[in-house]
């Protein structure tokens, strides 16, 4: 069976590494004899659908030329929501193209049953958690705007070797 892995993080400045999921991906396609026929991988929100690594993928699904895709989990794939993920779901299945997810065994796309239903669980969950974690970058910035603003430190070296962060500056000692 001819497979391809899709991995994605949110951004390359926190130390996130795409190669954490391709690793145990590509261990899992030699688990299943999978041949492995391309990589998919980039650093993107898996809110935004303009993922141009995941816009090949799915273009290059509707030619076939690959039987399945495997990703580390559902939200690595799409934090989009319900509706757009599970149309990401109908278009792969109208290609002959499968979606396995080595973090959540109830998720390939080779079997029916409970799976419909527990993506579209977990496509809302991984929407909410995108929300979430948007609201508190959001956050984090207007509050470094508001220290910023009161004179604080905004991080600088001491004498002693201690960053400071959110404190008020004081003389080295």
């Amino acid at each position: 069976m001819k497979a391809v892995i899709y991995a994605r993080c949110s951004t390359n400045e926190t130390k996130q590494d795409v190669d954490n999921q391709v690793i145990p991906l590509r261990k899992l396609a030699e688990a299943l004899n999978f041949e492995i026929v391309s990589e998919y991988l980039e650093y993107a929100s898996g809110g935004d659908s303009n993922r141009p690594q995941f816009q090949l993928m799915l273009n290059e699904a509707k030619k076939h030329k690959f039987d399945i895709i495997l990703v580390w989990a559902l939200d690595r794939f799409s934090r989009e929501g319900i509706l757009n993920t599970l149309s990401y779901l109908k278009a792969l299945k109208q290609s002959n193209v499968s979606l396995k997810s080595l973090q959540e065994s109830w998720l390939d796309t080779r079997e029916s049953g409970m799976s419909e239903l527990l993506i579209a669980i977990f496509s809302w969950v991984a929407q909410q958690e995108s929300k979430r974690l948007s609201e508190r970058i959001k956050a984090g910035i207007k509050n470094q705007a508001k220290i910023g603003k009161r004179g604080k430190d905004k991080g600088r070296r001491r004498k002693s070797g201690y960053y400071l962060r959110w404190a008020k500056q004081t003389p080295a000692g």
